[in-house]
């Protein structure tokens, strides 16, 4: 049985989850991270050196990283819908990928802990509005290219999976925004697949 390592309300726990499910795969779900078994535990760091949630045992296989996941879940149950095996198609799915992983997350990262969280050790106001500043910089990137479909035109991907988790705590974290009517239009889409119902929204933790 394919086992998932981390809670169910962790952005990148979710993306892994959703993928699941758009697959149809069957697995067991372990909670660590904060507020259940912590990550620094040996057994949790024999998988997952990184001390991070996810992680991810699929027989011999033990991988970390969540767009790793996805992508090597979607790649040995042959989904070319989710991944495409052409290799430039597959690479306009994955620069998405990395730029939600590489651009935009570490751009919300302080607003969100401060916004949402509430942490103490994120009280700045300066690192607050510089982190809004550059949330909404990468947001309009996104805004810029979306369409009428998906973030690859017709095609729903997993680069619609790790971006919708992301737009999502966009949405939900609290400060004042611009008009954003075609992510907010795509995110509209994205809520009405069944896999987001069962794991996309199930908070901004």
């Amino acid at each position: 049985m394919l086992r998932i390592l981390g809670r169910s309300n962790s952005i990148n726990v979710r993306k892994v989850l959703w993928t699941c499910h758009e697959i149809g795969l069957d697995y067991e779900r372990e909670d660590w991270g904060r507020g259940v078994r912590p990550v620094a535990d040996p057994e949790f760091l024999a998988l997952n050196p990184f001390s991070m949630i996810p992680a991810l045992v699929d027989g011999e296989v033990t991988l970390s990283e969540s767009n790793a996941i996805c992508r090597y879940l979607a790649a040995k149950h042959g989904r070319h819908d989710l991944l495409p095996a052409d290799p430039a198609a597959r690479a306009q799915i994955e620069r998405w990928m990395d730029w939600q992983a590489a651009d935009l997350n570490p751009a919300w990262s302080y607003a969100f802990h401060a916004l949402s969280r509430n942490s103490p050790e994120y009280r700045d106001p300066a690192r607050i509005a510089d982190s809004v500043a550059a949330w909404k910089k990468q947001m309009a990137v996104l805004e810029s290219q979306l369409g009428e479909g998906w973030a690859r035109g017709d095609a729903f991907t997993l680069a619609d999976i790790v971006l919708g988790v992301s737009v999502q705590r966009w949405l939900l974290t609290p400060f004042d925004k611009p008009a954003l009517p075609k992510t907010e239009a795509y995110f509209e889409r994205l809520r009405r697949r069944p896999a987001y119902q069962a794991h996309g929204g199930e908070g901004v933790a």
